[in-house]
């Protein structure tokens, strides 16, 4: 008789033999409780299409990536007990049950392979004719990365390269075609401006990421003619309790607890349980790593991750959300208010020599916001930071922005000069002024308003030597600069306490505003706590230490910068 996998991780999941949360246990619990009571419901298990389907994954398809790669795709339990409920559990009708699952678990367990296969083998099992499979995404590069994951193992899979035709080629490849039955597989996003898809399989992926439901509506719209058709969502957790991930999230966690009752929706929810603490207990950590005890994605990497949290409490939030499955307030508390406050310290520039070596970083802003120029000098380990307002709707700022701008311009924390605009000619004459009195080896700026400043520096002579600084997940064109980088430089200075920061109340509020973003890898970058906050000042202090990491920046080209983007032309 063969051994039915999918019941068997239930039942070791419910007598605590494989450990896992409460959402995990309750949808084991469903599972058992259907195969008791379904059929009243018109709903059965189909032992045999569920290992099929998990026949298809070991004995067809081949691993990529590091060590798995050329390795058979042996799932693990978890991986099993989805594939065998996704393909197994039909209607009275034959057709399947499951329209929508949602899959959410600690980043590296393999969602992304279990994804892809599902995509080959509905659209070769199937026997749909001309079925649509795609890999979906607010935007194309984010649906590529699982579709790269299907071809990578249709190349290395000798059964699939026969049977499939892949259109472009190597990492070019941008859909896999089944000619016999006319299907296809590939990547769609909603920048792609695509209207009308009619999917069989939909692949979701990274759930959390997606700002509206947009791209989830456009494919569910296309399934509705489909008995068949499946939509599968994976995703790490988020930080947005308004989003269409915690809708999901919180739907899901209701129709496997029993509290709702949609035979048509699937949930495997990883989570932590009340109490569980993963930074300093790792005996919750397999419960939201259902791959751990199989090797992904690893203790090592796991403890390195919560080293760096503990050592770096911006990273918390990132930690427990994309490894440990916590939903978490914010996007990312870029620092504690303990240890910005310990970095502080009474000084001026004029207290510093002339000529000491420092570095700039320069954040221009909108035309009634703040602009903010920071100096850091490494050698003494201090920085400080100025800022620009315009005067004349200072008070209308105060009360939108909820500070007191008129009262740190009285104590000269802030400039601002007469008019309903920023000048920039106020805010070159007094970088210009700055460059005079301290060697300012570089200024890293964003390109943001630059020409404007450019304009106003070269009516009066100045001549400053600029770098420009991405202020995204990626360096900008020609720039190795980056902000990521210059965070983690940053952020490792105030830690350690060797970078001691002018007071400044404006830069305090700036520091408590802002927060980090993270892409899939990682790279983080800064974003505003709220609508009204600002955090021009801590945007410039990580540009200016940023830059100060980089000596073998190219300088930057004045001539170049204004033909290309107004046509204008230094002298």
């Amino acid at each position: 008789m063969k051994k039915d996998r999918v019941s068997a991780y239930a039942h070791a999941v419910i007598n605590s033999e494989i450990q896992a949360g409460k959402p995990v246990k309750n949808a084991c619990q469903r599972h058992l409780r259907d195969l008791k009571n379904g059929k009243a419901r018109g709903i059965l298990f189909d032992l045999n299409a569920a290992l099929h389907a998990i026949d298809f994954c070991e004995q067809v398809l081949i691993l990529n990536g590091g060590e798995y790669e050329g390795r058979p795709f042996k799932l693990n339990p978890w991986q099993a007990f989805i594939i065998g409920s996704l393909f197994g559990w039909k209607t009275k009708h034959g057709h399947r049950r499951f329209k929508v699952a949602y899959i959410e678990t600690a980043k590296g367990s393999g969602k992304s392979p279990l994804a892809a296969a599902i995509g080959l083998y509905g659209m070769l099992v199937d026997k749909m004719p001309r079925a649509e499979v795609y890999a979906a995404a607010t935007k194309k590069d984010q649906a590529k990365i699982l579709f790269r994951d299907a071809v990578a193992m249709v190349d290395q899979s000798p059964y699939l390269t026969k049977r499939l035709k892949k259109h472009g080629r190597g990492t070019n490849c941008y859909q896999l075609e089944h000619e016999q039955s006319g299907s296809f597989f590939k990547a769609i996003s909603s920048d792609d401006g695509q209207s009308g898809p009619r999917p069989h399989i939909v692949l979701l992926d990274e759930i959390h990421e997606h700002k509206n439901a947009h791209v989830i509506d456009m494919m569910r719209a296309g399934v509705k003619k489909d008995p068949n058709a499946l939509v599968i969502m994976i995703t790490n957790s988020g930080h947005d309790r308004n989003s269409v991930c915690w809708h999901y999230h919180e739907y899901g966690q209701s129709i496997a607890s029993g509290m709702n009752q949609d035979d048509s929706f699937f949930a495997y929810i990883c989570a932590l349980d009340e109490g569980d603490d993963p930074l300093n207990d790792e005996r919750c950590w397999g419960k939201a790593n259902p791959s751990l005890a199989y090797g992904l994605p690893g203790y090592d990497y796991l403890r390195n991750q919560v080293r760096e949290a503990k050592g770096m409490p911006s990273k918390q939030s990132v930690v427990k959300r994309l490894n440990f499955c916590q939903w978490v307030d914010a996007a990312n508390p870029w620092i504690s208010s303990d240890i910005w406050l310990a970095c502080e310290q009474d000084f001026s520039l004029d207290d510093i020599d002339q000529n000491e070596l420092c570095y700039g970083g320069l954040d221009l802003s909108g035309a009634r916001d703040l602009t903010a120029f920071a100096l850091y000098f490494p050698n003494l380990g201090l920085a400080a930071v100025e800022f620009w307002t315009p005067k004349d709707t200072l008070y209308e700022r105060k009360e939108k922005d909820r500070v007191p701008y008129d009262i740190w311009l009285e104590q000269g924390h802030i400039h601002a000069e007469p008019g309903s605009l920023i000048d920039y000619g106020y805010v070159a004459a007094r970088i210009g002024k700055l460059n005079q009195r301290f060697n300012i080896k570089n200024i890293a700026f964003d390109s943001y308003r630059m020409d404007e400043l450019m304009r106003a520096a070269e009516g009066q002579n100045i001549k400053l030597n600029l770098i420009q600084h991405g202020q995204g997940y990626f360096k900008a064109e020609g720039s190795k600069l980056w902000m990521p980088r210059s965070i983690d430089l940053l952020e490792q200075a105030l830690k350690d306490g060797q970078l001691k920061v002018a007071k400044n109340p404006c830069l305090r509020w700036n520091a408590a505003c802002a927060t980090v973003i993270s892409d899939s890898q990682e790279n983080r970058k800064f974003n505003k706590l709220k609508q009204n906050g600002r955090i021009d000042g801590i945007v410039a202090l990580a540009m200016a230490v940023g830059v100060s990491d980089y000596q073998s920046a190219p300088k930057f080209d004045y001539n170049a910068y204004i033909k290309a983007n107004h046509g204008l032309r230094f002298i």
